[in-house]
């Protein structure tokens, strides 16, 4: 399967060759970068509303509400380069890892704190917004800066969501698979 938008090939023009190679880290760009930097004005709304720095939340906290964003959304594309890339980086077991995509909130798995954020994303995403209770809940353990951080994460990945799925990005040769 080919993605409905034909990605850019090497070789890259020196500005997008640095760009790949400052978020890359020298590994070989991601489809979905490449099909990105060829249309210039949707590469650099992308690029400037990426949430690609580590801002406010730990790794792990980083990982989990993009997980389970992208899993929430059936991106597999996504899912599957955050965990073959962060999950151990993050400290994700295996139980973590499948539970972003076949658990839910409740899933024994995760600390009180994490149960709250999951909620969170599972709100969002369902309903785009937040209740009393589940606002409250993700107030007693995080500042404000890491609620908006979480939204923002939310939404960012739902949008790399849709262009993963709506492109039919082929799935990343080293990228985990949605467990079954």
């Amino acid at each position: 399967m080919s993605a409905r938008i034909a990605p850019l090939e090497p070789p890259y023009p020196p500005e997008v060759q640095a760009q790949f190679d400052r978020i890359m880290r020298g590994a070989p760009p991601l489809t979905l970068f490449r099909v990105m930097a060829g249309h210039p004005r949707a590469w650099d709304k992308f690029r400037a509303g990426s949430l690609l720095d580590p801002g406010p939340l730990s790794l792990r906290q980083r990982e989990i509400v993009i997980d389970r964003t992208t899993a929430l959304n059936g991106c597999e594309y996504e899912w599957g380069v955050h965990v073959a890339i962060f999950a151990g980086a993050a400290h994700l077991t295996e139980e973590e890892v499948r539970a972003t995509v076949l658990g839910n909130a409740n899933s024994p798995c995760w600390s009180p704190a994490e149960q709250a954020m999951i909620a969170a994303v599972e709100a969002l995403h369902h309903r785009a917004t937040l209740d009393e209770p589940e606002f409250a809940a993700l107030s007693a353990h995080y500042d404000n800066a890491q609620i908006l951080e979480i939204m923002l994460l939310c939404g960012f990945y739902r949008t790399v969501s849709y262009l993963a799925n709506g492109l039919r990005l082929p799935l990343e040769g080293k990228a985990a698979r949605f467990p079954r």
